[in-house]
């Protein structure tokens, strides 16, 4: 029995020292490229996933590539209110790119399906 209380608690710290390690690791990205993860402002990627953008606002510089990511089942699109953009239809696990815009400002964009996702793309 003690035996295998050893086993069951190593397992156990083994798991979570490989938990804590993957959620403390991160990717860099260079500058002028396609990010992977998107989760920071700076950052020229977002990442679609349970019906939500993420990052919700993201800052770029103006004319950058932006990568997007459906992590969703359902297709998705990131279209900007003012029309400079549209991503049109994303499948599931399906990547796009588009262009920023090469004003710097403010340009909200939703999912032209799901019309309550919004999120803000910042040029500057």
């Amino acid at each position: 029995m003690r035996k295998r209380l050893k086993l069951g608690a190593g397992a156990l710290l083994v798991a979570g020292a490989l938990l804590l390690a993957a959620c403390g690791s991160s990717t860099p990205t260079k500058s002028g490229t396609a990010a992977t993860s998107g989760a920071s402002s700076g950052g020229t990627s977002i990442t679609i996933k349970n019906f939500a953008f993420s990052p919700a606002s993201l800052s770029v510089a103006p004319g950058v590539t932006i990568t997007v990511t459906n992590k969703d089942s359902a297709t998705h699109t990131v279209t900007a209110s003012g029309g400079q953009f549209n991503t049109g239809d994303i499948t599931q696990n399906q990547t796009k790119t588009f262009k920023a815009p090469t004003k710097p400002g403010n340009y909200p964009y939703i999912c032209e399906i799901h019309q309550y996702m919004m999120g803000t793309l910042v040029v500057k």
